[in-house]
C-alpha cells in the first residue's frame, strides 16, 4: 500500500485490538505479516483466527522471521529489551522498529483522515461511521480499536479516498511518548467527551488535555472540528480552542437529540438548530450510544458523506461492538452483557443503560479492574460513585501486569471504598470457585453486567453457560 514502505512486518503483541488491526490493513495491502504475543484472549484471538493471521505464543526471539524488512512493537509494560528476549532481538536484528501508531500515520498520510478522539465513545464512534459511509455506498478504509459487529470487520482497505481512524491519547509505544493520534494528520476531527484517564501516564487534568490541544492544532483551516458537549473536562477544553467548532450533545449543542422513546428499539430525533433532521432507531443501549449517533451525524452529514434518511437506515441497521454492551447470550432468559469497564465514565454510562433498559431487574455487575486507572491509588476516589446503581458488584482481583511501575491498590482496599460508599461489594477467588458465587446472587429477576478490558478470568464466557444451563430462555 503507497505509504507503507516495507515489503514484510513482523507484530509482536499483535494480541492488542490495536495491533491485529493494523496488521490486517498491512495484509490486505500486500505486506507479508507474521505476529506473536504472550497469549490471546477472546475477541481478537476469535479476531486473528478468523483473518488467517498467526499469533505465535509465547514471546521468543526465533518468533521474528529472517529477513523481515519492519517490526512493530506494541504499548506493553513487557515489551522491552530488558526483560523480553523477543524484543531484545528486534532491536539486535537492525531492521527498522515502528509502533502501529507510526504505520497508521504513514498511511493516513496519502488518504483524507478522519480522526474520532476523546475519552470514551470513539471506538464505536468509527465503528458507526464505517457502518453509515459503507452502507451509503462508500468505500473508506478503517482501524477500529475493538472487535465490532458492524461493520464485520476492525480493519479494511477501502478503495476511497477517506480513512477512518480511532485516536488514542496514550504513548505510542515505550520508546515514543508522543499520543497515538498526532501521527495521524486528520484533515477531520471527531473529539467525543473528555474526562481525565491514564492517569499513571497524565497525573494531572492539564497534562491529560495538552496531547488534545495539539491534536486540534493539527486540523487544516478548512476541515471540520466537531466536539462534544458532555464530560467533566470537555466545556474547559473547549472554551481553550482558538478556530471555530461545531458542538453536539443530547441536550446542548448546535446538534441535539429530542423525543426518545426508549425501548427494545429506541427511537430519537436528530435537531440541528432549530430544524428536526430525521427520525432514527437503534438497538444499542443508553443515552451515550445515542450520543455517539449525534456526533457521527454531525459529521457526515455536515461534510455531505451521506443523506439524512441513509444515516437514518444505517443507524437502524447497527449491530455493535463486542464488549460495547452486547449481550452475551440468548440462550437465557437472565440478560448478560458486557460493557468496557476500562474507566470511570464508561462504567457509569454502562451501568446507567442497564438501568434505563432493565430497570425493573437487579443489577449484578462482574468487574476486573484492569486498566492502570483502575487500580492507581490516586484514582481510589473513582469508586465512591461508578458503581452507584448496582444492586451487587463481584469484584475479580486486580491485573498484576505492570504493578510495580505505579502505585498498585489491592482487592481489599478496592472491597473497603466500595464497602464504604454503600456498595454491596465481594471479591472473586481464581481458584475455580467464581462461578458458583456469582450463580448463588442470580435470579429470574436479574440482569448481569461484565465490566473489564480485560480476560475477567473467563467468567465472561462461564458465567453465561452457567446461565444457560440454570435459566434457559423459554
Amino acid at each position: 500500500m503507497a505509504g507503507f514502505p516495507y515489503r514484510s512486518a513482523h507484530f509482536i503483541g499483535v494480541g492488542g485490538v490495536g495491533m491485529s488491526a493494523t496488521a490486517m490493513l498491512l495484509r490486505d495491502a500486500g505486506v507479508v505479516v507474521t505476529g506473536s504475543d504472550e497469549a490471546v484472549y477472546p475477541p481478537i484471538s476469535d479476531v486473528l483466527r478468523a483473518e488467517g493471521l498467526e499469533a505465535r505464543t509465547p514471546y521468543g526471539a526465533d518468533n521474528i522471521p529472517a529477513g523481515v524488512e519492519s517490526i512493530i512493537i506494541g504499548k506493553n509494560a513487557k515489551l522491552v529489551p530488558e526483560t523480553n528476549a523477543e524484543v531484545a532481538e528486534a532491536f539486535a536484528r537492525g531492521a527498522p522498529i515502528l509502533s502501529f501508531a507510526d504505520v497508521l500515520g504513514m498511511l493516513a498520510a496519502q488518504r483524507t483522515a478522519i480522526v474520532a478522539a476523546g475519552s470514551f465513545g470513539k471506538t464505536t464512534s468509527v465503528s458507526l461511521l464505517a457502518h453509515c459511509l459503507i452502507e451509503c455506498g462508500i468505500d473508506p478504509s478503517y482501524m477500529i480499536g475493538a472487535a465490532p459487529l458492524s461493520p464485520p470487520r476492525s480493519a479494511r482497505l477501502g478503495a476511497g479516498d477517506l480513512m477512518l481512524l480511532e485516536g488514542d491519547e496514550y504513548p505510542s509505544s515505550n520508546t515514543d511518548n508522543r499520543s497515538k493520534f498526532l501521527h495521524y494528520s486528520p484533515a477531520h476531527l471527531l473529539l467525543t467527551p473528555l474526562a481525565h484517564d491514564h492517569v499513571n501516564v497524565f497525573p494531572t487534568v492539564e497534562s491529560y488535555l495538552a496531547p488534545f490541544s495539539q491534536l486540534v492544532d493539527l486540523v487544516p483551516a478548512q476541515g471540520l472540528v466537531l466536539a462534544a458537549t458532555s464530560g467533566e473536562l470537555s466545556a474547559r477544553f473547549l472554551a481553550s480552542v482558538k478556530r471555530p467548532v461545531v458542538t453536539y450533545g443530547v441536550s446542548e449543542g448546535e446538534w441535539r437529540a429530542r423525543d426518545i422513546v426508549w425501548g427494545e428499539r429506541t427511537q430519537f430525533t436528530i435537531v440541528h438548530g432549530t430544524q428536526d433532521v430525521v427520525r432514527c432507531e437503534t438497538s444499542q443501549l443508553g443515552l451515550h450510544n445515542i450520543e455517539n449517533m449525534l456526533g457521527v451525524a454531525a459529521l457526515s452529514l455536515t461534510l455531505g458523506l451521506v443523506s439524512p434518511e441513509g444515516f437514518a437506515a444505517a443507524m437502524a441497521s447497527f449491530k455493535g461492538i463486542r464488549r460495547r454492551l452486547d449481550r452475551k447470550s440468548e440462550k437465557t432468559r437472565i440478560p448478560m452483557f458486557e460493557g468496557f469497564g476500562s474507566s470511570d465514565e464508561k462504567t457509569v454510562s454502562a451501568i446507567a443503560a442497564m438501568k434505563q433498559h432493565f430497570g425493573d431487574k437487579r443489577l449484578i455487575v462482574v468487574f476486573e479492574p484492569h486498566t492502570f486507572s483502575w487500580r492507581n491509588r490516586a484514582t481510589l476516589h473513582w469508586y465512591d460513585n461508578s458503581f452507584r446503581g448496582a444492586d451487587k458488584v463481584f469484584v475479580w482481583p486486580p491485573a498484576e501486569q505492570g504493578a510495580g511501575t505505579h502505585e498498585q491498590i489491592g482487592l481489599a482496599d478496592i472491597l473497603a471504598r466500595l464497602k464504604t460508599a454503600g456498595v454491596d461489594a465481594e471479591g472473586l477467588s481464581t481458584d475455580g470457585g467464581a462461578v458458583a458465587a456469582i450463580g448463588d446472587a442470580l435470579g429470574e429477576d436479574c440482569a448481569v453486567l461484565f465490566l473489564s478490558s480485560g480476560p475477567l478470568g473467563g467468567l465472561i464466557e462461564s458465567t453465561p453457560a452457567w446461565a444457560e444451563e440454570h435459566f434457559p430462555a423459554i
